[in-house]
């Protein structure tokens, strides 16, 4: 897992243009039009969701070639809500859609390949308790 730090600086188009660095990558993120931005870029919960259905390809496609499996091709499809429920005033829900291609793969291993799809990286943070600690520049 990849340690590097990711620097996010504002910047065009204000109010909230951003632009994110890492390591030789740049991105860009605002928010919608609809919530004053210019959508230049996704919102920051397009990038959560984008960072889940990375996660969950890069895990099952690497599972598949472990095992030999003959999976063809894998795409996910992310969306997330929050609700309101007896244990707490709100919750994040994120829904993921798994699309498993692949002629040959049975039922069992398209079954444990969504079982797999837990075991990503960032569905166990998202899952967990993960602590945030702001230091001082």
């Amino acid at each position: 897992m990849s340690s590097r730090p990711v620097t996010v600086s504002e910047s065009q188009p204000k109010p909230y243009g951003q632009t994110i660095g890492t390591g030789p990558h740049t991105l860009q993120a605002d928010e919608p039009e609809t919530m004053l931005g210019r959508d230049t870029g996704p919102s920051p919960y397009e990038l959560l969701k984008a960072a889940l259905g990375a996660c969950t390809n890069m895990t099952l496609r690497m599972y598949a070639a472990q095992k030999g499996w003959p999976l063809t091709h894998v795409a996910t499809i992310v969306t997330h809500e929050k609700i309101t429920d007896e244990t707490s005033p709100k919750r994040d829900v994120f829904h993921r859609q798994i699309i498993l291609t692949g002629p040959d793969l049975t039922e069992e291993q398209r079954l444990r390949l969504l079982e797999i799809a837990d075991k990503c990286p960032v569905s166990r943070t998202l899952e967990g308790n993960a602590l945030m600690r702001t230091l001082p520049a």
